[in-house]
């Protein structure tokens, strides 16, 4: 790359092909490099590639999104096999071996997001989607427990990319007042995912060991490589300026054609400045921290939830290893419902704003016909699995708490991430980097106490512990969709 290395930040807030600033309309000189003029007729500009291309782009995206989570929770019905292959008997094993994946979730964004954003999200997937091939199959070799984790930590970290980067490229190709339905089916990877892979995983296991698990994983993520390598170009407006710069800088052997999204800052600075950005936002944006913080642990939640289904369902019903794993669909209903609901109504708003001249918000994404029915149906879905379960009332009724908690969680990820890209549209990734780290921290963490809970409380008092937690944290959503411009405003930070 160019001495002169291009910044994301020097990016309005609004993407190249949408309605720009004018001092990004306009060239400076003759050797600004921007799309052509009108830049809604580019062919360049990913927002003016065809409904075709774009949402085959955003579902290789989605389905990679999907995918590594299906990886953290897949091989869960399995654990059982794992510790008697390796003479193990400890809980807390048990259960870190399944949740080590997700912590390499919360490791893996510090890295990606940086470089994404600095040399290019296409060139990212590539190699973390190779990557997550190749740490399934030595997951699947593993000789012992040691390894075993080390593995499914790296294969956590690798697979973590479409999560981190996958709001992104929707951002590079979507326009605003379109995004949300885009949005939500990207959405419904890293809660579906954890979903499907215990009922997958389940059958598998019980039809042949527990090695295949990591087998079907590669299998199916190899084929996925492949076609994403072929269907997915590069995306991010900046590198695509910098390229075409770069075209022109070489056909005309002047060297002062630049991209007007260069900065002028050193690649080593500009690096360090990327390496950094996703924790300066966390601890120094109250936007992002709280709305993070929300969501860190409602998804640690959800992952107590995952990590204990088959063992409640076993104890108080007599569930199989297979029907254990089909206690996870209860929720993935709820969540398939949220994401029609919310995938209708999260534009409405937006729209609305433009037909009358108005200029949207990110807060329009928080609006209360979705944040007050998601955030309230979280601790009622809660209440709901947790005293039916510990009084042991018909599989049914958990499973009505299941989807109602599924149906909330959805709604509330869905409101957070749309929000988080909109109000950071220049940083979507390390915003979204930001709050995965938060998120993956506590889904790995929070399981480990998770049977110990039971234990001391019961089901009854220990999801309503958890209920009532959710509760305090409601009304978050609630008073950002008030009080989250003035915030954004008074606590900017320099990216």
């Amino acid at each position: 790359m160019d001495a002169k290395t291009l910044d994301p930040e020097a990016q309005s807030d609004q993407l190249p092909g949408e309605k720009v600033n004018e001092e990004h309309t306009a060239y400076s000189s003759q050797y600004d490099v921007f799309w052509q003029e009108p830049t809604s007729e580019d062919p360049e500009n990913p927002m003016n590639w065809s409904f075709r291309r774009k949402w085959c782009i955003i579902g290789m995206v989605s389905f990679i999104t999907f995918l590594t989570p299906l990886a953290s929770s897949m091989f869960a019905p399995g654990i059982t096999q794992v510790l008697e292959d390796f003479g193990s008997t400890s809980n807390l094993l048990s259960a870190f071996v399944v949740s080590v994946y997700v912590l390499g979730f919360a490791f893996g964004p510090l890295i990606i997001a940086p470089i994404s954003e600095y040399s290019g999200r296409t060139w990212v997937y590539n190699v973390c989607n190779v990557l997550f091939v190749i740490f399934n199959i030595a997951s699947a070799l593993a000789p012992n427990m040691a390894s075993l984790i080390v593995f499914r930590f790296l294969d956590g970290f690798a697979g973590v990319a479409a999560i981190t980067c996958g709001s992104g490229t929707i951002a590079d190709l979507v326009p605003r007042e379109k995004r949300g339905q885009a949005m939500a089916i990207w959405s419904l990877g890293p809660l579906f995912g954890p979903i499907i892979g215990p009922v997958v995983g389940g059958f598998l296991v019980e039809a042949t060991d527990w090695r295949w698990v990591f087998w079907v994983l590669a299998i199916v993520g190899g084929a996925a490589s492949v076609i994403f390598f072929f269907v997915v170009p590069e995306t991010y407006a900046p590198i695509l300026l910098e390229r075409k710069a770069a075209r022109l800088r070489k056909s005309t052997k002047d060297t002062a054609y630049r991209s007007c999204l260069d900065s002028g800052i050193p690649p080593k600075q500009l690096f360090l400045r990327s390496l950094i950005r996703p924790s300066k936002m966390l601890v120094l944006s109250p936007v992002v921290a709280l709305m993070s913080s929300y969501v860190a642990v409602l998804y640690g939640f959800l992952y107590i939830l995952f990590t204990t289904f088959a063992i409640v369902f076993d104890g108080q019903y007599g569930f199989s290893a297979s029907a254990s794993g089909l206690s996870f669909l209860g929720s993935g209903v709820g969540m398939l419902v949220g994401l029609s609901y919310v995938g209708t109504l999260s534009d409405c708003q937006i729209r609305i704003k433009l037909e009358r001249k108005e200029t949207p918000v990110p807060e329009d994404r928080l609006p209360k016909y979705l944040t007050i029915p998601g955030s309230l149906a979280i601790p009622a879905g809660l209440f709901i699995y947790g005293w039916s379960t510990d009084k042991v009332v018909h599989w049914i009724v958990p499973e009505i708490g299941n989807a109602t908690t599924g149906f909330g969680m959805i709604v509330i990820l869905m409101c957070v991430q749309t929000y988080l890209v909109d109000a950071f549209l220049a940083h979507t990734a390390s915003a979204v980097a930001a709050c995965t780290v938060l998120r993956s921290l506590l889904g790995a963490l929070l399981p480990l106490c998770g049977l110990q809970m039971y234990e001391k409380l019961g089901l009854g008092w220990g999801n309503s512990l958890l209920a009532f937690l959710a509760l305090a944290m409601a009304p978050i959503p609630i008073l950002f969709q008030t009080w989250g411009e003035r915030l954004r405003t008074k606590w900017t930070i320099d990216l």
